[in-house]
């Protein structure tokens, strides 16, 4: 019986031997990702132990990816907002995005409790801890039902559609509802959505964050007025 020829006998060996490289090249990868995450939230807690919030914030922010495997930074910047911020706007929103990115975490049990508090505490805050009338009370319930339904709007994060959105009589750009209590910035003369990124998160790259939040289509990013209040997230 002849024997296969040296060439094919190479190739035949060198399968494996691909495979096998390739799946610890894939695994190794992984492990580095995963150490830089760690490393990325050790960095914000030592921030967060010197009173660094806005730091601290960048840097959880930093390695969200929308994806499971970093799901627990949304837990983390949750416990910032809620608990040394005092945002519970803030706080809502990241518990639910860790729901919705990983709805059997670790975490989602702490999170999902949160979510009856924060509204509490934001209708709360929306009432200056002042006693209401039933007619303020009924005004606070109808803003935390929009409330609610701007937060399930976050969380499914809708895509805006690139080009041609909603556009009202007259070809102007609609504008998104701004929630109840959210951080606004009203536009100034000669301000972009780069420049108001960078004022509020040191990273002009989060100017993409700011037009979705705030509008239905791209093209509004053209057609700031100067006056209007945006939406902070």
């Amino acid at each position: 019986m002849k024997r296969a020829p040296s060439f094919f006998r190479a190739k035949a060996l060198s399968l494996p031997l691909f495979l096998f490289l390739a799946c610890m090249g894939f695994t190794g990868c992984d492990r580095v990702g995963d150490a830089r995450f760690q490393k990325a939230l050790s960095e914000a807690d030592k921030r967060l132990s010197s009173d660094d919030l806005e730091g601290a914030v960048r840097v959880y922010e930093s390695v969200l990816d929308g994806t499971p495997k970093t799901a627990e930074a949304h837990y983390r910047l949750g416990h910032v907002y809620s608990d040394r911020l005092k945002e519970p706007l803030g706080a809502l929103y990241h518990f639910n995005r860790y729901v919705a990115v990983a709805p059997d975490g670790p975490y989602a049990k702490g999170a999902r409790a949160y979510k009856k508090e924060g509204e509490l505490l934001l209708v709360a805050q929306l009432g200056n801890g002042a006693p209401l009338t039933q007619e303020e009370a009924a005004r606070l319930k109808n803003e935390n039902l929009k409330l609610r339904k701007t937060l399930e709007e976050m969380r499914l994060l809708k895509t805006p559609q690139p080009t041609g959105g909603p556009v009202a009589k007259g070809g102007e750009i609609l504008q998104k509802p701004i929630p109840p209590g959210a951080r606004t910035h009203k536009i100034a003369s000669g301000e972009t959505l780069a420049t108001i990124a960078i004022k509020y998160y040191k990273n002009k790259g989060r100017a993409r964050e700011i037009l979705d939040a705030n509008f239905y289509s791209a093209d509004a990013a053209t057609k700031l007025k100067v006056g209007q209040d945006l939406y902070i997230p």
